[in-house]
């Protein structure tokens, strides 16, 4: 086996998060070829283009993973000029430095309006949030470039280091908080835990492996039906759930449905994309 020094360099931004985390965490199981660097934003702060620069300089990656983002699209809205020089400019950047070496995007299903779901790479994206915007946005620069890869990404399940930045973790504090949690039964998503994510991603950062990806859970379920899930894998917190419909909620725009098609990616893949309904462990 190869020693440290002799394997390839990969930088994994946002790995303070639940997906960074998680593609960090499958290195050592799923790609031993690497040497890992996880980077968080108290570690290296992506907006600072200079010190970037230096530490790509010094640390010469020959892939990077790119997970940071500001990914709650609520978070989005209320600070715009944040998340596009979050999203779209540290994203550019880091792109430019690799312009030589493997990258991999991480972009979301939400780059989608959610009048269709069942959504393939050759869709076009029309996002209804400033989130989606963003990433679309970004998208469009990472994929100029034919060594660089962009993955669409459903919705991550999983335990992040924080402790509250996946969905399942939001619910489960809320049942144990004693609350109820109202969710959606008329938005629908492609669930799919963090950890096969990860596994898949390894799996795209090959040689010859380049271009745009879809990578999301087999099933398009409901908020409800996501929820239910979560429910029957805590059955200690006696979870409550409320029924409600998109058509009664006043907030922003929310695409109903953005479940996404992964057969180009399930093609490469050298195992199944779960159904989260048949998950045990998020």
């Amino acid at each position: 086996m190869n020693t440290q020094q002799e394997r390839a360099r990969v930088w994994i931004t946002g790995a303070g998060g639940l997906i960074g985390h998680q593609v960090a965490r499958a290195a050592a199981e799923f790609a031993p070829q690497f040497e890992v660097i996880p980077l968080t934003r108290p570690a290296l702060d992506l907006t600072d283009f200079a010190a970037v620069e230096k530490k790509f300089r010094a640390d010469r990656p020959q892939w990077v993973v790119h997970c940071a983002a500001i990914s709650r699209p609520a978070l989005c809205q209320a600070s715009p000029a944040a998340a596009r020089k979050v999203n779209v400019e540290a994203a550019a950047h880091l792109a430019g430095l690799a312009a030589e070496s493997g990258f991999i995007f991480f972009s979301s299903d939400l780059v989608f309006d959610g009048r269709k779901g069942g959504y393939v790479e050759t869709d076009p994206p029309n996002p209804l949030q400033l989130y989606g915007e963003t990433k679309a946005a970004a998208e469009k620069i990472i994929l100029a470039n034919p060594r660089h890869t962009v993955v669409r990404a459903g919705l991550n399940s999983g335990a992040s280091p924080a402790g509250g930045r996946s969905f399942n973790e939001e619910m489960t504090a809320v049942w144990r908080a004693g609350g109820i949690v109202k969710l959606f039964m008329d938005e629908f998503r492609s669930p799919i835990p963090a950890r096969a994510t990860a596994r898949a991603v390894w799996e795209l950062a090959r040689p010859g492996r380049a271009g745009l990806y879809h990578l999301a859970g087999s099933e398009r379920l409901s908020r409800v039906e996501i929820g239910r899930v979560v429910a029957a894998l805590h059955p200690e917190l006696a979870a409550r759930i409320e029924i409600c419909s998109q058509r009664e909620y006043q907030g922003p725009a929310r695409p109903a449905d953005v479940s996404l098609d992964c057969a180009k990616a399930q093609r490469l893949l050298s195992f199944a994309l779960p159904a989260f309904s048949a998950v045990t462990e998020l």
